[in-house]
């Protein structure tokens, strides 16, 4: 059973940075080879979008409104993935969740797409000020 720990939400003011991370205990491979991993974020009343996926290993995808402020990375060492949020704004405030698919599913549509990614954690906060 595949088992996802996300940490390092918080409250920030706008322009503050946080760094999430999601333990993946029980994997020991190159997680970002074997499974389209991802970090997607949610809002009350929203649906849930894709922020920033690594597929095939190190190919890397964001979100238009992240490009140039979020990076995602893997640590195989401690197998476990984070997401670094820089130049944080108001509107990127949500529940970040933290997700991994079987690697055939992460195509150039389908890596944003919830239903390519059959584990998922439950999620951390993050709060953005203005």
């Amino acid at each position: 059973q595949v088992q996802l720990a996300e940490s390092g939400g918080g409250s920030v003011q706008a322009g503050g940075s946080l760094r999430l991370t999601c333990a993946t205990p029980g994997l020991s491979f190159n997680i970002g080879v074997v499974y389209c991993v991802a970090w997607f974020r949610q809002t009350p009343g929203k649906e849930r979008e894709g922020v920033a996926v690594i597929s095939g290993g190190n190919a890397r995808s964001y979100a238009d409104s992240v490009k140039g402020r979020f990076t995602i990375s893997q640590d195989n060492t401690n197998n476990t993935l984070s997401l670094q949020m820089n130049g944080l704004k108001p509107e990127d405030s949500g529940m970040y969740y933290c997700a991994l698919g079987p690697v055939f599913g992460c195509t150039s549509t389908g890596r944003w797409q919830p239903m390519s990614y059959n584990y998922w954690g439950q999620g951390t906060q993050v709060t953005v000020s203005s």
